[in-house]
């Protein structure tokens, strides 16, 4: 089975609907980029129902060292607000990862909450 994980920052004092839009980037950069390395996981997560997880994590260092340790093994995107609307100086505010199998992005991810 395959999944794509976006995890968002939680210390962000923005709107659901900016969370919502920003889970949105994360998921479509995460898709493409893995659309170009690995078609054989977005053909088999399309299939599947195209099933999608959202996690929250505490901090924007917690996030930035997730992002480290994944970047070179799974397909990920970082996602950084341009600052139009809500905040007030660009920042990172989420993390997408695959889609990608379970088994493969669990063992990064399983010990962060449901949004």
């Amino acid at each position: 089975m395959y999944k794509q994980i976006i995890i968002v920052r939680k210390d962000l004092d923005i709107t659901k609907g900016k969370i919502a839009a920003q889970v949105a980037h994360a998921s479509i950069s995460a898709y493409l980029k893995t659309e170009k390395k690995h078609p054989e996981y977005v053909s088999s997560w399309l299939e599947d129902g195209q099933k999608k997880i959202v996690l929250k994590i505490d901090t924007k260092q917690e996030l930035l060292e997730l992002f480290e340790t994944i970047k070179n093994r799974i397909t990920c995107a970082l996602i950084k607000d341009a600052a139009h609307t809500q905040l007030k100086k660009p920042d990172i505010t989420c993390l997408g990862i695959g889609p990608i199998p379970e088994t493969e992005i669990d063992k990064f991810t399983s010990k962060y909450k449901l949004l």
